[in-house]
């Protein structure tokens, strides 16, 4: 039997991720079904429960829903309540299983694709919402030294921090704040800007020579950040393209007992990233 999957997001038009699953299907040999389905905040936990009903298996859940998606599962893997957001969904049962497969994503993107080390770096974190969330836990478990949480809203990056737990590793800041921050040797950009909501001013001198840059989104959405990181002389400057395969992999390996290879994978999106609009 045909197994049914999905991505619930708003808007998710554009999402990579039923290629990228297919992709992994076809390599492991497994029939599966995997779709698009765009769902408002109002109508998000209704979206989910009508995919239940008619079998759905397993999702994946992109803006803005990844914090909305807690709030659906009857039990959370550690790292997904840690985070407080959710990007996979597995039905056990009657019941939803929630984790957050994008922290780890993230680590194995930066780490074996790009060969970064990301101990003992000081890293300044753009935004607070779900896509931070997920990746904030993961940095530091990588080993960085300090993380410092910028974000439009304060009690946000203030909840994330508190949430994190670990008072003398995460600190908070707020936009006003940007000019007197010093400067960082990692910057990750985890806001919508790019995204149609405007694109954050950054002052140069936050990025440290040769910093790390990375941007959560890909293709469009990720122009703006990355030209910044160019401009101040960010090197080496990596979009999300790589994090949403390898999270995707996770996905994979948690709804199948079978992580695929996801280099082929990876390449071939690459050779078209140009094309691409961020959609996960």
């Amino acid at each position: 039997m045909t197994a049914h999957y999905a991505v619930f997001g708003h808007p998710v038009s554009h999402s990579l991720s039923p290629r990228i699953h297919a992709a992994f299907a076809k390599q492991a040999g497994i029939a599966m079904e995997y779709v698009a389905i765009d769902a408002s905040s109002l109508d998000f936990a209704s979206a989910v429960s009508a995919f239940a009903t008619v079998g759905g298996r397993g999702a994946n859940v992109t803006l803005p829903h990844k914090e909305r998606a807690l709030a659906l599962c009857s039990e959370l893997s550690a790292r997904a309540r840690r985070a407080g957001a959710v990007n996979t969904l597995t039905r056990v049962g009657l019941a939803w299983h929630g984790d957050n497969t994008d922290g780890e994503g993230l680590v194995r993107d930066l780490t074996g694709r790009h060969g970064q080390d990301l101990r003992a770096r000081r890293v300044l974190l753009l935004g607070a919402g779900g896509a931070a969330r997920g990746v904030a836990p993961a940095l530091l478990d990588a080993g960085i030294q300090e993380l410092w949480i910028v974000n439009r809203t304060p009690e946000k990056a203030d909840a994330l921090a508190d949430a994190l737990g670990e008072p003398d590793r995460v600190h908070t800041r707020y936009l006003d704040d940007l000019p007197n921050l010093g400067n960082y040797d990692m910057i990750v950009n985890a806001t919508s800007a790019g995204r149609g909501d405007g694109a954050l001013k950054l002052p140069f001198r936050l990025a440290e020579a040769r910093a790390l840059a990375v941007d959560l989104s890909y293709g469009e959405a990720a122009i703006p950040f990355l030209a910044w990181a160019k401009a101040a002389g960010c090197e080496p400057r990596i979009d999300g393209l790589g994090m949403l395969v390898e999270q995707a992999a996770e996905s994979f390996a948690l709804w199948h007992g079978h992580r695929p290879e996801t280099d082929e994978v990876y390449a071939e999106l690459r050779a078209h990233a140009d094309a691409l609009h961020t959609a996960d």
